[in-house]
């Protein structure tokens, strides 16, 4: 198992959102990571495997030299990413995908994985496992980018949350570029965002705020 990727700018990519603003993923993800986003997550939870695939490989062609690209759910589509060669760095679980441990014998110990978590049980199941590089936590507040989204925590009860675990951990969830330096000094080592980039009218300038915005939050 290796250490999390630098969470601290942390994509997760929606198809519908990018193309609302006249551009694909694949332009969404190139501009941001210009901007300074540190991590990206391709999340297609309608989209069927074949299509899903295509969309990760070139993600990773364009951008997989430059920061970590993980892939939402789809162990499967992991799996045949890295078989076709893409620098494709690993998967992300939610609660109702494959246990975390099945999915580590699955993809290895050099792959990251990630596990979305919400309440206290959750982050100790986490914890006490031992088949994941880091946690994401939330959600911040309430959001339309995933209709399953749990209960909103806040900023407070994500930092509570994270207190839980010696495992990294990356608020996600209607983050805004103004949580950002509550959400560090709090001690997360990371923020998640969708719709802060994806429905920017410029998604460089906008992860270049937000890069700013973090790196700021520590006072220094």
């Amino acid at each position: 198992m290796r250490a999390a990727p630098d969470l601290s700018l942390y994509l997760v990519t929606d198809e519908d959102q990018c193309r609302s603003r006249g551009r694909d993923v694949v332009r969404t993800v190139e501009a941001a990571v210009d901007g300074g986003v540190t991590c990206v997550q391709l999340r297609a939870k309608d989209a069927d495997g074949g299509p899903f695939l295509t969309q990760v490989l070139e993600v990773a062609e364009a951008v997989g030299g430059q920061v970590p690209v993980i892939v939402n759910d789809r162990v499967d589509v992991f799996l045949a990413a890295r078989d076709l060669g893409a620098r494709i760095a690993g998967v992300h679980l939610g609660q109702l995908d494959l246990p975390a441990g099945v999915a580590r014998r699955l993809i290895g110990d050099e792959a990251y994985l990630g596990l979305s978590t919400a309440t206290r049980s959750e982050m100790c199941a986490a914890q006490e496992q031992g088949a994941c590089d880091y946690v994401g936590i939330g959600v911040v507040r309430d959001t339309a980018t995933k209709a399953d989204a749990p209960k909103s925590l806040g900023i407070n009860g994500v930092v509570r949350m994270s207190a839980l675990t010696d495992l990294p951990a990356v608020a996600i969830g209607g983050v805004t570029v103004a949580d950002l330096p509550a959400l560090r000094a709090g001690g997360l080592d990371g923020a998640a965002v969708v719709s802060a980039i994806c429905t920017a009218e410029d998604p460089r300038r906008a992860a270049a705020a937000l890069r700013a915005a973090w790196d700021g939050g520590d006072g220094r």
